[in-house]
């Protein structure tokens, strides 16, 4: 299972790390493998700022409800309030790609719905997991990546592990 997280408030490459800790500190989850950090614009009307964004690899013992769950707590620990859609955020903790299940509810869509329009999330997961094929067509998901993907502005900023001290130039 791969989980997007991004920040775009405060010091956010700290929160990033904080959500990789939070997430391996669960007894539930197993934290196999965090991509490079990649900065990038923002998505949407106030929006807010530059965003860093990471992808996490994981096993998970439980539902995907159950992970939403705890994804949103770690996400409240560390400051992230909802005052309107796309809002800037301290941090953002998305299920992005979860082996062999697809999942459409009102509240969780996996694979993550906009997945494939979105360089943020797309670049850090095919990182981590340049295998995924698309359940439908089994076409490679990195067929996703295209030029016009690419022109949305991202760059790898961090490959330190999101678990190790930074390597900040």
């Amino acid at each position: 299972m791969y989980l997007g997280l991004g920040s775009n408030l405060g010091d956010r490459f700290a929160y990033l790390q904080a959500a990789a800790r939070a997430l391996a500190a669960d007894r539930r989850f197993t934290l196999l493998r965090t991509s490079s950090v990649y900065a990038s614009r923002a998505v949407g009307e106030n929006a807010g700022g530059e965003f860093l964004n990471s992808a996490v690899a994981g096993l998970w013992e439980g539902t995907p409800d159950e992970l939403l769950e705890m994804c949103q707590a770690i996400e409240r620990d560390q400051g992230r309030v909802r005052p309107y859609p796309k809002a800037p955020r301290t941090l953002d903790i998305d299920i992005l790609w979860w082996e062999g299940l697809e999942l459409n509810t009102p509240h969780l869509r996996v694979p993550h719905e906009h997945l494939r329009e979105r360089a943020f999330a797309l670049v850090p997961l095919l990182e981590i997991a340049a295998h995924l094929h698309d359940p439908r067509t089994g076409a490679p998901l990195s067929a996703s990546l295209t030029t016009n993907l690419l022109e949305q502005g991202i760059e790898t900023v961090d490959r330190s592990d999101l678990l190790a001290e930074p390597a900040r130039v």
